[in-house]
């Protein structure tokens, strides 16, 4: 077996996948949740992916959790983690609908296995909110998705390394000088905003760490 096929098998997340799936029906009946959380694993642990990969997908659910464990975050929580794990599930670097399309496979996949249509709107809406990452003024289930996904950028400085040299791979096919312009549009437009982070956990956690590596990647990508 493989390492993306070990991913794919991973047990722990498994488990995770089907406590949160089967909390979220409320005791309503529905098929196996194991197929379709071996489905998703499958997605996460494509080739093409190096940041957009199994860890990823865990480490956004970890952060779910710290934000409800320690933040006392509210909201839907099992609908916001249902929506961690589809968010990315369609993953193309080359493609500019990767989160359209996860909304769709999520609707699809969730209405067969027994959410109701509330639900199921709810987890795909979420999913496209990770297209802008700006979530509505007491939007509480998108505030707690788009922070958990933004985490990464609050790292310590050697994994916020490892996290550029990662999305580097996945976009190899673009040109340097093309890269490295374009990635400090997306640096400008994050550095713009007052708050990075929407639920009051994230923003006094994660703010001012993310900034400061965000600041020192911008220098790096501009310095001549």
């Amino acid at each position: 077996m493989t390492a993306d096929e070990e991913h794919a098998y991973d047990p722990e997340l498994l488990q995770r996948w089907t406590s949160t799936l089967r909390a979220a029906r409320a005791g309503r009946e529905g098929p196996d949740p194991l197929p379709y959380g071996r489905n998703l694993l499958a997605r996460w642990a494509e080739p093409q992916r190096r940041y957009h990969t199994v860890d990823h997908l865990r480490a956004v659910l970890d952060r779910i959790d710290e934000l409800a464990d320690l933040g006392g975050e509210g909201g839907e929580l099992e609908l916001v983690r249902l929506a961690a794990w589809f968010h990315d599930a369609v993953y193309r670097p080359d493609r500019s609908e990767n989160e359209e399309r996860s909304a769709v496979l999520a609707e699809k996949a969730l209405t067969e296995a027994g959410l109701t249509v509330h639900e199921v709107a709810e987890v795909a809406r979420l999913v496209r909110l990770t297209a802008s990452h700006d979530p509505a003024e007491g939007d509480i289930n998108g505030e707690a998705l788009c922070d958990a996904d933004l985490a990464i950028l609050a790292s310590t400085p050697d994994t916020y390394a490892r996290y550029t040299a990662a999305v580097r791979e996945e976009y190899a096919f673009v040109p340097e000088d093309a890269f490295r312009e374009g990635r400090a549009v997306i640096l400008r437009h994050l550095l713009s905003l007052p708050r990075l982070f929407r639920t009051p956990y994230g923003a006094a956690a994660w703010e001012s760490a993310a900034r400061g590596n965000m600041e020192r990647e911008f220098k790096a990508l501009t310095t001549p």
